[in-house]
């Protein structure tokens, strides 16, 4: 059980890495995907900024293709529940990654002058 959560988390990575955006990435409202977010209750899981936590993978900055993103939202593989079109729209569902995509990265560990003493 471990094992294969921790290979579907590096499959997930690892497709991410590949493709941020890809001509099927619909446009959407960053301002409403970040407020949809929280409504939903993602940030539960996955945190206020997407970077994860103990119940939920990292999902920005660089979210895995839309999707592939997609797909796992509606059907699940693990303890995530399914968020069908009934329960967030196609709409919403595109403002919710439009959020994912605009999460900064984090600034490299060489620019915190703290961590460099």
């Amino acid at each position: 059980m471990i094992m294969s959560t921790r290979l579907l988390i590096v499959l997930l990575l690892a497709v991410g890495a590949i493709s941020a955006q890809t001509p099927l990435t619909p446009a959407g409202d960053t301002g409403n995907g970040r407020k949809l977010f929280d409504r939903f209750g993602c940030y539960e899981c996955h945190g206020h900024e997407g970077q994860g936590g103990a119940a939920g993978v990292r999902l920005g900055p660089q979210p895995i293709p839309y999707a592939a993103f997609s797909r796992y939202v509606r059907h699940p593989a693990r303890q995530m529940p399914p968020y069908t079109a009934k329960v967030v729209t196609d709409r919403e569902l595109s403002d919710i990654y439009a959020f994912l995509r605009s999460i900064p990265q984090p600034p490299s560990a060489s620019s915190i002058p703290i961590l460099n003493r």
